[in-house]
This record gives C-alpha cells, sequence and structure tokens, in this order.
C-alpha cells in the first residue's frame, strides 16, 4: 500500500482547519490540525509532514516565525494563509521561504489544486535513476540536480525550498537565454499564479545571497525585461 502523503493544517480556526481537512482527506491525504505555533513547530517532528497549511495570524509564536524556524532545519513546502493581501505581507511570507501564498477567503477546491502542484514539484529522489533520466547541470563550483534536489556550490550542498532550485535549475540550463518575469513565473509555478511578477524578484535575491557571482557565470538582470544566467567560459 502507498503511504498517503501527510499535511499539517495551522490554522486558529478550527472550522476553516476543519473544512481544508476535509477537502485533503477526500483526495486521498492524510491530515493533522493544529492551532498554535508552538504546536506547529511540534508536530514537525512527531507528524513528519509533507507540506504545511500555514495561517499567519496565530496565537503566541505567528506564521512569519514558524516559516523561519521550520527554512532553517527543513525544506518541507509551506502554503501560507492570510487574510492581509498587501504585496508587503506576500513579499515577506515568500522571503522568508514560503512556496506559495493565498488570500482568505480562499476557494477551497483551488487549495487543494495548489497543494498538488507544490507537491508534484517538491519531489524526492528515487534510489535508483536511469543516467538519462537525470536533470542536473554543472559549471564551474556548481552543480544543480533537479532529480535529486541537490545543489553543490563550491563543494557544499546548498539548502534551498524547491521553487528556488527549480528556478536556478530552468536558468542554468539554458545559459545566455533571457527569460522574462511572466516567462518565470509561467514554468517555475507551472499554474495561473495569483499574484505578481516580485514573486521572481525575490526568489532571485534569495538565489543572489546563497549562489554568489563566479568569474565565468552569474544570474545577470536584464533591466525592463527579467533574468539570465550568464555564461563567459564553460565549465
Amino acid at each position: 500500500m502507498v503511504n498517503k502523503q501527510k499535511i499539517l493544517i495551522v490554522d486558529d480556526d478550527q472550522n476553516i482547519a476543519d473544512l481544508i481537512s476535509l477537502y485533503l482527506i477526500k483526495e486521498c491525504f492524510e491530515t493533522l490540525i493544529v492551532n498554535d505555533g508552538e504546536s506547529a513547530l511540534g508536530a514537525m517532528e512527531s507528524f513528519s509532514p509533507n507540506l504545511i497549511i500555514l495561517d499567519l495570524m496565530l496565537p503566541g509564536i505567528d506564521g512569519y516565525q514558524v516559516c523561519r524556524e521550520v527554512r532553517a532545519k527543513s525544506s518541507t513546502p509551506i502554503i501560507m494563509l492570510s487574510a492581509k493581501g498587501e504585496v508587503f505581507d506576500k513579499v515577506l511570507g515568500l522571503e522568508l521561504g514560503a512556496d506559495d501564498y493565498m488570500e482568505k477567503p480562499f476557494d477551497t477546491k483551488e487549495l487543494v489544486a495548489r497543494v498538488k502542484a507544490v507537491l508534484r514539484r517538491f519531489k524526492v529522489a528515487p534510489a535508483v535513476s536511469e543516467k538519462s533520466d537525470i536533470k542536473c547541470v554543472e559549471y564551474a563550483g556548481l552543480v544543480i540536480n533537479q532529480t535529486n534536489y541537490s545543489v553543490m556550490y563550491l563543494g557544499k550542498t546548498v539548502d534551498m525550498p524547491p521553487k528556488e532550485l527549480e528556478l536556478l535549475y530552468f536558468l542554468a540550463a539554458s545559459p545566455n537565454h533571457v527569460f522574462t518575469r511572466e516567462q518565470l513565473l509561467d514554468q517555475i509555478w507551472g499554474y495561473e499564479y495569483i499574484g505578481d511578477t516580485r514573486t521572481v524578484d525575490v526568489h532571485i535575491k534569495r538565489l543572489r545571497e546563497k549562489i554568489k557571482d563566479h568569474e565565468n557565470w552569474r544570474i545577470a538582470t536584464i533591466w525592463g525585461i527579467g533574468y539570465k544566467f550568464e555564461v563567459t567560459e564553460h565549465a
């Protein structure tokens, strides 16, 4: 029997949490509901979720802090929920490592669709892979493997959430090709993303904090257009 994927629902509104859980259970997910940030952090150890649905306005430790603490230890995907619809709140959530952001009130079916989309992007490497199936690009000092979702930079493993890695891989797999922010949103997020192109800028900023420019390559900004993985000399 295939093990069910586990979803941790963190929301202090029990009615909303129960509704989310009901829809997810119908889609054959296993769910656990907790109502505060401290319980959410505890559930990370005991429940080991495949994905977290995280409300921002929680008693005690808020959702932002929960996201920070989860990201310090894990790349488990996080979908944030909030009644706050300001761009600042969305950008802050994404900067902290959230994989998606939905405003309340939301359509439960859309939330389930987003859960499935995020989980599709977050894949664990199979024990055995055909060499031809391995998605990996290499440059001097940099190895990006999208098959097992790993990045090696200057000989060290760099932890990053799935979307960051996929964005880096997508750019690096097409060196010197300029992509608009809209193209990157479409390619990496894979569905009609309700947000704006600042999402791409946030992820590029986080990548640059982890992966510095090399003498042979860099993530370049093409002002007014988008980004490219600029290569001056192939490794």
